[in-house]
Parts: C-alpha cells; structure tokens; sequence
C-alpha cells in the first residue's frame, strides 16, 4: 500500500479553496470543507490514488460542501450547482492560490489571526498543528480561526491584494521556527516559495532569499543542550551550502530588478554574513551601508539597535556606543547591546553590569541564559 504525498497534498490547499470561493462558496464553509477533503484524501488515497489529485479535492470539498449546506434554505440553489459542476474531471486550470494568500493576510485581521488562517487555509495544517506549534490549547486556536475566517467571509474575492501584509504575514510565522510536530520555519519556507512561483514581485523574491540565508545557519545557533550560540562562535562550516547558494542567487536575481525593498535589504546583510568564513572577514563597512538603506526604508528602531552593532564591528566600540546612545533605552535587546559594546570596549564592569539586567529583562528562557552566562563570565574574570 503507497502512502499519501502530505506535501503535494498541502500544496494543492490554497487553489482548492479558491476554485470553492470562485463557484460561489462562502469562504469559512469552503474552508471547512478542504479540511473534510484532506482527511478523505489521508484515508483513501494509499489504497487508491487519484489520476487527477487536484481535481479529486475539488470533487470531495464541494460535495461536504454541499451536504453541509443542504439543509439550509439555500437548498435548491445548492443541489442545482451540485448537478451543474460536481462530476469528477480536470480540475479548473485558473489558479487562485494568490488570492487565497490575499484573503488570509486581510488588513482587517490581527497579525496572529492572520497567521493562523493562513497555515490553515494556506498551509494545510489542523488545529491541533497549528495550536501544537503556538503552544496553546486546540479549542483556543479554533475560536482564533473561526473569528479570522468570519472577518475574511464578506471580503470581495476579486480585489487587489497587498503583497506586502502577505509578506509580514509569512515572516512572522518564520520567525516562530519549531514547535510541537510542525517546523514552522520550514512552513514559512515552503509558502514563500510557491508564492514566489505564482508572482513575479522583487520583494517576494527578497523574503525567500532572505528565509533560505537565516535558514542556511539554523542547526548551528543552539548547542545540544539547547543553549543560544552567538554568530561569531558558529561553526561556519556546518552551515547549509546549498541554501547559501541559492539564496544568494534568487537575491540577486532581485537586486537586478532595481525595485529595493526592506526583504532583499535583510537578505542583502544576510548574504554578507553568509559570505563571511570567519566573523572577523565580515565586511562590516558593507553591511552599516546596508543598515542605512534599511533605515531610510522602514525608519525602525529595531533596526537602528541592529545598526549600532555594526557600527561598533565597522569602527570600533566607541562609534557603536555613540550610535546607540540616541536610542530609546527601553527597546529589546538595547540593554544587551549595551552591554557587548562595553565590553568591546574593555569596560567589562559596567558590562557586567548590563549583561545581568539584560537577562533579567529576557523574554525567553534560553536568551535569559545566554546573558546570565556572560554576565557571569565577566564577574568571574573581573
């Protein structure tokens, strides 16, 4: 007995549900009636695959579709569509997998919401996936879900979409990674590249480059005991070749476009890093030129703070210090950042110092760590 493909199968997700809404479908009922369809798929598909999978889906959805709504008061109307277009054949060849992208990443959402829906809608995942990956409980993520897909229902389908909340969108859920059974780095991936294979936008291209570079260095940022470990202590040479490669290809293939955007910026910082076989060969001077365009892009403070540490690689400590001392001393990381630039600069008490605030202030447990350590390392030598 074969197994089901599960990647073909998510891939197939977003255009089943947008040929649904095409044929009139509201939009929380079609998605519900994917999922039906998916389960079908696992159930049946190994001992029978389809010649056509993606006209299968489409059969079986519209059908738990119909049944579904039968009972309504659109009954009539229901069954003369399911005569008109439910037989089994090729599904139809218009794709409206962006503008399923489009509807899951609506303004009118909450950038969790949206994240949510679109790894259910988009993605193919359950609730229980996505609740795993999220750490809360499954009936939590449902009620999520079900507020976003009511919000989405009464959108027009046939509106433009914003490329750039999509985006934010699946940044978002990149920088979650790992979590439960669901890697939602690889996810975030995984849906930036068949969003890149269905539009021809510099920045969508940008975001991919930029996940397969940060990607590239994932299995070397934590110890074995979990622990964070630092860009410049990373075993270069354990970093993914493969990703590297192609990740500076598919930036550069969007530089050339000449149409800048803050992804191709960060993939452009990236790469630099990337290109680096030791921390000291890292062009700094390259990437603070980097950092301003970012700046005059976007005008983030978070970037600012990230700036400020390449000032202080690219001219020395002091110059760092004097970039971040116009900062908001509040913003995460600042206290940190602090702290690694006086200690560059050979003030290892008042480093000390702030490296033990900086862990005090730690969001997560494994970051906490990390600044406690150095904290410690340098009361120890002092």
């Amino acid at each position: 007995m074969s197994t089901v493909d599960e990647a073909l199968l998510r891939s197939l997700v977003p255009g089943v549900l947008g040929i649904l809404v095409r044929r009139g479908a509201d939009f929380a009922a079609a998605e519900d009636a994917v999922q039906d369809a998916l389960v079908e798929a696992v159930r049946a598909w190994p001992a029978a695959p389809p010649r056509d999978p993606k006209a299968w889906l489409v059969t079986v959805a519209w059908r738990r579709f119909l049944d579904a709504t039968r009972a309504g008061a659109a009954r009539r109307r229901r069954e003369e569509l399911l005569d008109r277009v439910s037989a089994p054949g090729p599904a139809p060849s218009t794709d409206d997998t962006l503008q399923v992208y489009f509807r899951c990443a609506h303004p009118l959402l909450t950038p969790s919401s949206a994240v949510a829906l679109t790894l259910r809608a988009v993605g193919g995942l359950t609730t229980r996936q996505i609740a795993q990956a999220y750490l809360v409980p499954e009936a939590t993520m449902a009620q999520r879900i079900s507020r976003a897909k009511r919000t989405v229902s009464g959108v027009r389908f046939d509106q433009p979409g914003d490329v750039a909340t999509v985006l934010r969108v699946l940044y978002l859920v990149f920088n979650e990674g790992y979590s439960g059974d669901v890697d939602l780095a690889v996810e975030a991936l995984r849906l930036t590249r068949q969003l890149a294979g269905i539009i021809n936008h510099p920045e969508v291209s940008g975001l991919l480059a930029l996940m397969l570079l940060h990607h590239a260095r994932r299995a070397t940022r934590t110890a074995p005991d979990g622990s964070l470990v630092p860009l410049a202590e990373q075993d270069r040479a354990r970093w993914d070749s493969a990703a590297i490669t192609e990740g500076v290809r598919v930036l550069q293939a969007a530089l050339a476009r000449d149409q800048l955007g803050e992804y191709q910026v960060q993939a452009a910082i990236a790469a630099l890093h990337a290109d680096a076989r030791t921390v000291e060969e890292t062009d700094w001077v390259q990437v603070v030129e980097w950092y301003d365009e970012l700046v005059r892009l976007t005008d983030s403070p978070v970037v600012l703070l990230n700036r400020a540490v390449a000032v202080g690689e690219a001219d020395g400590a002091r110059a760092g210090l004097a970039a971040l001392a116009g900062l908001d001393a509040s913003l995460p990381r600042h206290t940190a950042v602090a702290a690694y630039l006086h200690e560059r600069d050979g003030d290892t008490a008042t480093a000390a110092r702030l490296y033990a605030e900086a862990a005090h202030r730690a969001t997560t447990l494994a970051e906490r760590d990390h600044l406690a350590r150095q904290a410690a390392r340098l009361h120890a030598r002092g």
